[in-house]
């Protein structure tokens, strides 16, 4: 399904599960993993049908779940009454693909440290900040010129061009990805803090700041940056 491959739709849908019912819907449908309707989502989170219906509506009409038809068991006819809607993530679900990892950037970032320090004396690890800072700058700027987005939009859109699989909550955006994992999980302080001022110049290239702020908040699984709403 394409409904989610432009960049306006992948930034619309991660905003729509920041509403704390609809993603509640969503993990619904993560975890049963195929159809489910609207009676049975209205009970499993103890809402009304109507409730659930208009919230699955919204997810369909952005392109996160899919919609079809069924009439109840036995039940055939004229008088069989009409189908009921039952709903299941699309192929595309938002944030469920194979992990992206961003290699090329970190072999970028330190073979241009160990060049600086190698040519001019500067100590690697303050080369390695400056590079991924100046690198973050890059990729916020240039997010905000092609897209036209501007603060929060293009912070999300940065996120997920770069494999960072953003998960939005009410104060924070969690990274469900690190684009650099195998590195970290080697050379946990350097990559993770590289990383994190790579994110810094990202919010700062964008104009973000310092509304939005990363810091490192590592958990198992997950990028070890986080960021948050100041």
């Amino acid at each position: 399904m394409d409904a989610l491959r432009h960049p306006d739709a992948r930034i619309a849908a991660v905003a729509a599960l920041e509403q704390p019912l609809r993603r509640r819907l969503y993990d619904l449908l993560v975890e049963r993993a195929g159809w489910v309707g609207r009676d049975d989502a209205a009970a499993a989170l103890g809402v009304p049908r109507s409730v659930a219906a208009f919230h699955l509506d919204k997810l369909a009409a952005l392109g996160v779940v899919e919609v079809d038809y069924e009439r109840a068991a036995g039940r055939t006819g004229p008088g069989a009454g009409r189908p009921a809607k039952r709903y299941r993530l699309t192929v595309d679900e938002v944030g469920a693909s194979v992990p992206d990892r961003r290699y090329d950037l970190a072999g970028r970032l330190l073979a241009d440290a160990v060049a600086a320090a190698t040519e001019h004396g500067e100590p690697v690890g303050e080369a390695l900040t400056r590079g991924a800072r100046a690198l973050g700058l890059e990729i916020g700027r240039s997010v905000a010129d092609a897209d036209d987005l501007t603060g929060w939009h293009a912070v999300i859109e940065a996120l997920i061009e770069h494999g960072y699989q953003p998960c939005v909550g009410d104060d924070d955006v969690v990274l469900d990805n690190c684009p650099f994992h195998r590195l970290a999980e080697e050379h946990r302080d350097l990559i993770c803090g590289m990383n994190l001022d790579v994110l810094r110049g990202v919010i700062d290239g964008i104009g973000a700041s310092p509304t939005y702020r990363a810091t490192l908040a590592p958990e198992p699984g997950r990028c070890c940056v986080r960021l948050d709403r100041v």
